[in-house]
């Protein structure tokens, strides 16, 4: 069986990207980290076959992805639902802010997170 998570090979991108999240990614990971949104544990920057997720928790199988200006180019919102629709299939959730929500509703973004988590520990993920 092939590994799907945090694959060794994609590691020095996953590294790479930590070291250079975004102003919003990292806006959002200083509310996130350390079980400070509903007690939940948020991975930064945690790879899903050859894909890397902004944000991810294991628990509930919920990913979150901040898009920036790059998300909205030619081609890249096609490549963003292929994407997501392969993660999709194995299960995992996904929640999407842009730059622009984090920095304008940061409060807001986070209620829809807290509302997100209620409603996955109400109804726990199927197995894919």
């Amino acid at each position: 069986m092939t590994k799907l998570y945090n694959r060794a090979s994609e590691k020095a991108k996953r590294q790479q990207l930590r070291r250079n999240m975004t102003k919003a990614e990292f806006l959002l990971w200083q509310k996130l980290r350390c079980k400070q949104l509903e007690g939940v544990k948020f991975r930064s920057q945690y790879g899903v076959n050859r894909f890397v997720l902004d944000f991810y928790c294991t628990e509930l199988k919920l990913a979150i992805e901040v898009d920036g200006e790059s998300h909205f180019l030619l081609g890249a919102q096609e490549y963003d639902q292929e994407r997501q629709a392969f993660i999709e299939s194995l299960g995992i959730r996904f929640l999407r802010f842009t730059n622009d929500e984090v920095y304008g509703n940061l409060e807001g973004v986070l209620e829809r997170i807290i509302q997100k988590i209620g409603e996955l520990r109400n109804d726990p993920p199927n197995p894919p």
